[in-house]
């Protein structure tokens, strides 16, 4: 197994090369194919790289499409601290402008928690202004059923993320199975692996275990497996990130794999430079 040093090392002469990738189109959200890929200069089997929104919560929208280009990230899921559920078209508008400026292939929207049916009717309808069609979220159980309605109405995916021990609806990824396992196929699972990793789940199972619905994936690192672990830059703590890249590739996982760093918020650029490296630097030596 390659150590760390190498792996960083060949994440960084793989950025060094890369061009932007496509631009996305408003009408759907990101699904990754081999013409992307030979534009981005990677392998058409490697896991493109994103970001969760919530990363950049604590700046502005200007200022993480600055940081998300430094490091050569191109996918993002949208947080509403940056696109408000309540915005105007215009204003929705004019900040996918920007990200298409940017390079940045805004994918999905969320996380949202839904714990009404109101919450819900916003979070489609937001959704779809978007243009998006997956929505990362976080319904109550008395509205599940009212979510998967929407789902159909709008056929719009709702991926629902697990959010560790603390969460009394969620913990982990075989909560989230268990109530949606029997429902309409475009409910699914955005698995929190920092979050699962605390509720004693090992993620490199779980994504095998759940591979037919799993949307889509928030990577992050967590000092202990148990509830009061920390978040940690990717490949510092205790998440085995070869054994999670070598599931991934033997499902044959579509999705994003969104960097969602929770440590050091107000500054944290060098621990979103090194998580993106070294998540990079596995899955270019796990081939």
């Amino acid at each position: 197994m390659s150590s760390r040093k190498s792996f960083i090392q060949k994440t960084f002469l793989g950025i060094a090369g890369t061009v932007a990738v496509p631009l996305l189109s408003r009408s759907n959200s990101f699904q990754p194919n081999k013409k992307e890929n030979e534009n981005n200069g990677t392998n058409p089997s490697d896991l493109p790289v994103g970001f969760a929104g919530y990363t950049f919560a604590k700046f502005d929208l200007d200022t993480s499409i600055t940081m998300m280009k430094k490091v050569d990230v191109h996918y993002l899921s949208v947080k509403d601290i940056h696109l408000p559920l309540n915005s105007s078209q215009e204003t929705i508008d004019a900040a996918m402008v920007k990200f298409k400026a940017a390079g940045i292939n805004v994918y999905a929207v969320g996380v949202i928690y839904m714990k009404t049916k109101e919450a819900a009717d916003q979070a489609f309808a937001y959704a779809k202004k978007v243009g998006m069609n997956m929505i990362v979220g976080a319904p109550s159980y008395d509205v599940l059923d009212y979510a998967e309605k929407k789902v159909k109405e709008y056929n719009i995916k709702l991926a629902i993320h697990n959010h560790g021990p603390e969460d009394a609806l969620y913990p982990g990824p075989k909560d989230v199975y268990d109530r949606i396992k029997n429902r309409d196929a475009r409910i699914g699972l955005c698995i929190d692996i920092g979050h699962a990793t605390r509720a004693g789940v090992k993620v490199e199972d779980a994504v095998k275990e759940y591979k037919d619905r799993l949307f889509d994936l928030h990577i992050k690192d967590v000092t202990l497996a148990e509830k009061d672990g920390k978040a940690i830059e990717v490949g510092r703590g205790v998440i085995n990130f070869p054994a999670l890249v070598s599931s991934l590739k033997k499902i044959g996982y579509k999705g994003i794999s969104s960097i969602e760093f929770e440590k050091d918020m107000e500054d944290p650029m060098v621990g979103i430079a090194e998580s993106v490296g070294y998540y990079k630097g596995v899955v270019a030596a796990e081939r």
